[in-house]
């Protein structure tokens, strides 16, 4: 690896040496004068904001974490169904907010089919904001938890339900995982009127 020495040489910034922020990418967003929805997920927990440019700095206007979804009775996981009502109270909590539409804003993640990411999105375009998004980027069975059932039942049948241990503990059968979804939609959209 050479070194770039010499007085004509500017160091980069230390976010993008430390390669945590593609500028150029940020710099589209911010192009295009709309609030962005930033979703992060940590080991546990799914993090979604929506967040407006300012010139002394970005202005965070919602900011919700999966943690916040227990008071709907959904148990804090980090998996599709978790970033797809986290993302629709935030989208409800944005709206009442005055945002009426939305640039996504991925960061470093690699943008793939049926995605934590892609699943917060169609939670805030169900809120009712408006997002330029490609569906086929979106997978339904897997926003419902479709996945996580089948894998729970054939479990069931084999009789080695230790990976789902988490949820047994916290009283969730995960072979109905479709269906503690449904119900927690239902409570998110009663309660902000969606």
């Amino acid at each position: 690896m050479s070194r770039a020495t010499g007085p004509r040489y500017i160091v980069p910034f230390k976010r993008r040496r430390s390669n945590l922020t593609n500028y150029r990418a940020r710099l589209k967003l911010l192009k295009s004068m709309k609030p962005r929805l930033v979703v992060r997920k940590s080991l546990k927990h799914v993090l979604v904001q929506f967040i407006n440019y300012s010139n002394s700095g970005d202005v965070t206007l919602v900011s919700i974490n999966s943690k916040q979804l227990a008071r709907y009775g959904w148990s804090d996981r980090r998996n599709t169904p978790t970033a797809y009502l986290t993302g629709l109270l935030a989208g409800l909590m944005a709206k009442k907010k005055g945002v009426k539409e939305f640039t996504l804003d991925v960061g470093l993640q690699t943008p793939s089919k049926g995605s934590i990411v892609f699943a917060a999105l169609k939670g805030a375009v169900d809120a009712g904001l408006k997002a330029n998004c490609d569906e086929n980027m979106i997978d339904i069975a897997r926003i419902k938890g479709e996945h996580i059932q089948r894998y729970a039942k054939s479990l069931k049948e084999k009789g080695d339900e230790k990976k789902f241990s988490n949820y047994l503990k916290a009283g969730i059968q995960p072979a109905n995982i479709s269906t503690l979804f449904e119900n927690t939609k239902q409570a998110i959209l009663k309660e902000l009127g969606g």
